[in-house]
């Protein structure tokens, strides 16, 4: 064969190959395409992996809200474990429920589980209810170091032991305000009716879905721009037992507890009943239940008398 040129053509004689240094320069070739192959190939199969994880961690409720849509306004109600504001929620008038467990550090971990099991208990029964007479679950959220609230006043980071319930605003208020204003003049009979009826039919709703209110009382029945009323904060509220022996326990609000409850006994649906029996007289008569008994007194005379009736039917 002919020699090589110096410009790199014609020929190269074959016993001056070296064939061992084409043999190692193809395999290091085909070493770093391997290689990258590879690479390629786990960091795909890390991405995706940290995607899986990423998506199982941040998997939404279907009650879950979008924080960044949540306008908070002013304070319109406060209570033991929060506030109610009202608020602009993806356009949409809202009121705002704040649940504060108090501050990071100063809470037992008892009493947050508690909090969270009853948080998540009230969202597992509101979130499935439709009802003209119910008030309008729109969603929630569990608070996070991240959560980013926006205000009229700028943005606030919400800390990790708040959570949020987002629900339909109801310009009237509650029916405990309306009564309490109403109290000197009283209210018209076909309006006594009216805020019967829907009591009433909210509360044969929840007992169709065999859940039991557990804290009937006017002040957590609210009044949209109609003077409808809506049967709201189902805190306590619960499916009902098959068996009224699972039911037990002073459960609601002193004045408005059925016998049962405050004795102890176990009960069903039939304690709302109860509850909406004291409701009825305290809307036609615009006045308190109990007003000049105590707690104590409220509870032994009730008990008291279930026992005579009791003992007259015998």
């Amino acid at each position: 064969m002919k020699e090589k040129s110096e410009n790199g053509g014609g020929y190269v004689r074959a016993d001056q190959i070296d064939l061992k240094s084409l043999d190692e320069q193809l395999q290091r070739h085909l070493s770093r395409a391997w290689t990258m192959e590879k690479n390629k190939k786990d960091g795909e199969e890390g991405e995706a992996a940290v995607q899986r994880q990423l998506n199982d961690t941040v998997t939404r409720q279907e009650w879950e809200i979008c924080p960044s849509k949540l306008i908070i306004k002013g304070v319109i109600a406060r209570g033991t474990f929060g506030t109610v504001h009202r608020g602009i929620y993806d356009g949409q008038d809202v009121a705002v429920k704040l649940l504060d467990w108090g501050e990071e550090g100063h809470s037992s971990a008892a009493e947050i589980a508690s909090l969270i099991a009853a948080f998540t208990q009230e969202v597992a029964v509101w979130h499935k209810l439709d009802h003209p007479n119910v008030t309008k679950f729109i969603g929630a959220t569990m608070g996070s170091s991240e959560l980013n609230i926006q205000t009229e006043n700028g943005h606030i980071n919400m800390p990790s032991n708040v959570c949020c319930v987002v629900v339909e605003y109801c310009p009237g208020g509650a029916l405990k305000s309306y009564l309490i204003k109403n109290r000197r003049r009283k209210l018209a009979f076909k309006v006594v009716i009216q805020l019967a009826l829907d009591l009433a039919r909210g509360l044969s709703y929840l007992h169709s879905k065999k859940i039991v209110h557990r804290d009937v009382k006017t002040e957590n029945m609210l009044l949209d721009k109609t003077r409808t009323v809506k049967i709201a904060d189902f805190g306590v509220a619960r499916l009902e037992a098959s068996n009224p022996n699972d039911m037990t326990g002073e459960t609601g609000t002193l004045g408005y507890m059925a016998p049962e409850v405050l004795n102890g006994s176990p009960y069903n649906r039939k304690c709302d009943v109860y509850s909406f029996g004291i409701c009825l007289w305290e809307i036609y008569c615009c006045d308190m239940p109990y007003p000049d008994l105590s707690f104590s007194e409220v509870t032994s005379a009730v008990v008291r008398q279930l026992k005579e009736r009791k003992q007259t039917c015998m």
